[in-house]
C-alpha cells in the first residue's frame, strides 16, 4: 500500500478508536465510578496488585492523585492496601473481590455490547470483523510500542 492508503486507513481507524471510546464511556458510567477510578480499578483487576507509584506510571498521574483515587477506592470497598511481600516498607494495591466483580460486570457490559452490534452485521461483514480482529491486535501493541516512554 502507499503512503495515501496508509493515512487515509489510519484516519478512519483514528476516527473509529474515538466513537469506539465514546460509546464505551456511557456503558462504563453504569458501574457508577467516575473514568479514573474504574481506570486505576480495571489495571489492578487485569494487571494485579502494584505499588502506588507505579499504579500512578500506569495511569500516568501524580501520586498524590493516585492516592486520592486509591482512598476513594478502598473506601468503597473496590481495592485494598497491604504490605508488599519483598519489601517490607511498600504497600501494594490490590483489588478486593468486590472490585473484581465490579470489573468483570463492567467487562461483560462491553462485550455484550459488542457481541450485539455484531450479531446486526451482515454474516460477510461478521467474518471479515473476525479476521481482522487478529492483525487490529497486532496494529494496537505496534502502536502501544511507538507512545512507550524511553
Amino acid at each position: 500500500m502507499d503512503t495515501e492508503e496508509l493515512t487515509e486507513a489510519g484516519r478512519r481507524l483514528n476516527s473509529f478508536a474515538i466513537h469506539l471510546l465514546r460509546a464505551m464511556r456511557r456503558v462504563d458510567a453504569e458501574s457508577g465510578l467516575t473514568p479514573a477510578r474504574l481506570s486505576a480499578l480495571s489495571v489492578l483487576h487485569f494487571g494485579g496488585p502494584r505499588t502506588l507509584g507505579r499504579l500512578a506510571r500506569d495511569e500516568d498521574v501524580t501520586s498524590a492523585t493516585m492516592c486520592r483515587l486509591v482512598d476513594a477506592l478502598c473506601e468503597l470497598g473496590l481495592a485494598e492496601r497491604g504490605p508488599h511481600p519483598d519489601h517490607g516498607g511498600m504497600v501494594l494495591v490490590a483489588a478486593t473481590e468486590k472490585g473484581n466483580a465490579l470489573m468483570r460486570a463492567a467487562a461483560q457490559r462491553r462485550i455484550d455490547l459488542i457481541a450485539r452490534a455484531l450479531h446486526d452485521l451482515p454474516a460477510s461483514e461478521q467474518r471479515l470483523v473476525l479476521r481482522a480482529s487478529g492483525p487490529l491486535g497486532e496494529l494496537e501493541e505496534r502502536v502501544r510500542q511507538r507512545v512507550r516512554p524511553g
